[in-house]
């Protein structure tokens, strides 16, 4: 299924399908791509500052911590690069579908979609990008998909908005133009490592990696679990989306 073009609805309609593709990638993990141990829940945390996601990251109560966990499960990053067009390093400095693993119950990743709300004011996205980059300071791997068009604050997508602000002021991150929207999966810790795919309306999701650790990684199912989520809202808002006549009122 085609990404659509989700400017011709209001955030609402957009926050609805939202909410419903989380539970859809949830289902798609739990159901047998995550390996052994490891598991995905919708976790809601807000507010400005690293707090919210470290209070993630803290072991649940009564779970006594066993070993330190390394994934042997999953796609070797050495031996299968994730296929994407952008990769790099950099260096470290609403709800969201927490990875977690059962040796203490860690978080080991999040994943976000972007909504208008993160785009609507400087200092929405500001909170958003500091989630992010903070997430990944305390070692969590991040997934972000952004199917919003660039707006005055980020004018080079949500990627560009991370990278200029927290990582390389200096550096410009050019998003193509006919491709302006976003998906960005970045491996956690001291040196920040980047898988970015630009895509446009119309176009087809990718498979993006979802990283167990600085090595291993599975891929995300984005394109079925979109076409899921899109195909459980009311027939009138698919039709706007669409692009499709609408019955007389």
């Amino acid at each position: 299924m085609p990404v659509h073009d989700w400017t011709r609805v209001d955030d609402g309609i957009f926050h609805d399908f939202h909410a419903g593709w989380i539970p859809e990638i949830r289902t798609a993990l739990n159901g047998g791509l995550l390996p052994e141990g490891y598991y995905a829940l919708a976790e809601q945390h807000v507010g400005r500052k690293i707090a919210d996601v470290l209070t993630l990251h803290i072991q649940p109560r009564h779970i006594e911590p066993s070993h330190q966990f390394q994934p042997t499960a999953g796609t070797a990053l050495a031996d299968a690069p994730p296929r994407v067009r952008f990769e790099g390093s950099l260096a470290a400095r609403q709800r969201s579908l927490a990875i977690r693993h059962v040796s203490g119950h860690r978080l080991v990743a999040l994943l976000e979609i972007v909504s208008p709300g993160n785009k609507a004011r400087e200092l929405n996205i500001e909170v958003f990008a500091d989630k992010i980059a903070e997430a990944l300071d305390a070692g969590v791997n991040v997934v972000v998909i952004d199917l919003l068009p660039p707006g005055s604050f980020d004018r080079q997508g949500i990627h560009g908005y991370i990278r200029q602000r927290l990582f390389d002021p200096a550096e410009i991150y050019n998003l193509p133009a006919d491709e302006p929207l976003t998906l960005a999966s970045y491996v956690g810790g001291e040196t920040i490592e980047t898988f970015v795919e630009p895509i446009g309306v119309g176009g087809v999701l990718a498979e993006m990696p979802l990283f167990l650790s600085a090595e291993r990684y599975i891929n995300l199912p984005l394109e079925s679990t979109y076409a899921a989520a899109y195909h459980g809202m009311p027939a009138f808002w698919r039709n706007v989306i669409e692009g499709k006549p609408l019955p007389s009122e």
